[in-house]
């Protein structure tokens, strides 16, 4: 666990130019403190202790302002930067060196307690502040969300997505710049 929780401390410290050091990190940062909560709920909650998982979820959602269901998965180096408002539901699924700025929702549609309702979030994805993916959506690899957007459909790898209702403006093939119009 401690070696878990300096590897997120020293992503927060690379991917945050207003990161002073290490201590500031793990002392000051509801990003960190979300993430180290969520480990522990969505333990109790793989093992069937679902009241317990809420409890310390609901807890981490009052000291932090950043509410991640403990059935939500988070992979590795999720940065969460000025995270108020962040909502992950139950079965969003989030992958390795994600970045999510405040306000964004990770929200579900439908009622079926059994089915995939929230959205699957790739690796190196970065996402902006306000933005709604809603839905059993994908957003790939290397993707990025704009402010404010509201993502109802996949988004393709490496493309950015901007707008109510989203759609993609440009996608990023290596050395190659698409514009979509």
């Amino acid at each position: 666990m401690i070696r878990m929780i300096l590897e997120e401390a020293r992503n927060i410290l690379e991917k945050d130019p207003a990161a002073k050091n290490i201590m500031e990190v793990l002392l000051c940062y509801p990003s960190l403190k979300a993430i180290i909560y969520h480990r522990i709920s969505h333990r109790l909650y793989k093992k069937g202790r679902f009241v317990l998982a809420r409890i310390i979820s609901q807890h981490a959602r009052r000291v932090t302002g950043i509410e991640i269901h403990p059935g939500a998965k988070i992979g590795r180096r999720l940065f969460i930067d000025h995270g108020m408002g962040v909502v992950i539901g139950e079965t969003a699924e989030v992958g390795d060196d994600v970045t999510i700025y405040h306000g964004v929702t990770l929200g579900g549609i439908g009622g079926d307690p059994k089915a995939k309702r929230h959205p699957t979030v790739e690796d190196n994805v970065m996402i902006g502040a306000g933005a709604k993916i809603l839905g059993p959506v994908t957003i790939g690899r290397g993707a990025k969300v704009g402010a404010n957007a509201v993502v109802l459909d996949n988004i393709p790898p490496y493309a950015t997505a901007v707008g109510v209702p989203a759609r993609v403006v440009r996608i990023n093939r290596g050395q190659y710049l698409m514009y979509v119009i």
